[in-house]
């Protein structure tokens, strides 16, 4: 299902971290690797052999690290802006996956490189890993931890039954399949949709999206060997899932980038992006033009 990973690194100690965790990839059929640093220096292509010469070494420490863990790894040194660049290498390369770390309001390898990593997964076409950084030590750089992929927790999957939702709920049954052993099929009823006028027909839309949820379920089920719970909330969307996947440490939430509006999201609006900035868990983002798992 992830048998090609991109890796964007900016080569601090937190991406070692991040590199650190990608072992639990494995179970989903990752073998291959591309590590990417871009050096974010489009208007001074004087610089890039210089600048890829000094970076060299640390990208090689890197690489070995993905080896040791039974990567088969390869290293880009791209000239232009991280974002467009990562993504460049991933549709160029044919993967499966891109994979990046991120301290919640900030992204790993932002710091050094301006405010690029909201555009990664803003205009990603592939789906886009999220590991999120723990930091150990406020107040020294580079002190964190990462919370890794781990397979014997499970999965929380939120869905507003979009056609994104749908693409997304593949990649779940897809993991099920793998050795995911459990599940959580979560759909919130919007507040602000709903109160006040439509308040007298929320028994309504519970039963109608409870239906359709014990639908998934049964999917999964038939699918794998795998126990799913079903959970119908009311709130806020954001607050909902994050508090969900924080209290109950889910190891992973799997969801669609965009959902069931026709607007295109845009900046911090978005379900799924404020999710990924919130959440203490990784975050799987599925983007509406992604391929099949």
């Amino acid at each position: 299902m992830f048998e090609k990973i991109v890796v964007a690194t900016d080569l601090s100690p937190a991406s070692d971290r991040l590199i650190s965790c990608l072992q639990g990839l494995r179970p989903f059929g990752a073998r291959e690797a591309i590590l990417v640093h871009a050096l974010g220096i489009r208007h001074l292509e004087a610089m890039k052999y210089e600048l890829a010469r000094l970076v060299e070494p640390r990208l090689m420490q890197q690489k070995a690290e993905l080896e040791a863990q039974g990567f088969k790894t390869d290293v880009r040194i791209p000239s232009g802006p991280p974002p467009l660049e990562i993504d460049r290498v991933a549709r160029t390369e044919k993967v499966s996956l891109v994979v990046v770390g991120s301290h919640g309001g900030t992204f790993a390898f932002e710091m050094p490189l301006g405010s690029c990593a909201h555009a990664l997964i803003h205009h990603a076409t592939l789906p886009t890993l999220v590991i999120r950084m723990r930091m150990i030590e406020e107040d020294v750089p580079g002190r964190c931890d990462a919370l890794c992929v781990d397979l014997s927790k499970g999965l929380l999957f939120p869905t507003d039954f979009s056609d994104n939702a749908e693409r997304a709920f593949a990649y779940v049954s897809k993991m099920a399949e793998t050795g995911v052993h459990h599940v959580t099929l979560l759909h919130v009823q919007d507040k602000d949709r709903i109160a006040p006028h439509l308040q007298d027909r929320l028994q309504e839309f519970n039963a109608i999206d409870g239906a359709r949820l014990e639908r998934l379920a049964t999917s999964l089920r038939s699918r794998a060997s795998v126990t799913v719970d079903v959970e119908i909330a009311y709130g806020s969307p954001v607050q909902e899932i994050v508090r969900r996947a924080n209290e109950q440490a889910d190891t992973m939430i799997v969801m669609g980038s965009q959902g069931r509006g026709r607007i295109p999201e845009t900046f911090l609006g978005s379900v799924s992006h404020q999710v990924v900035r919130l959440a203490k868990v990784p975050v799987l983002l599925v983007p509406a033009a992604a391929p099949a798992p």
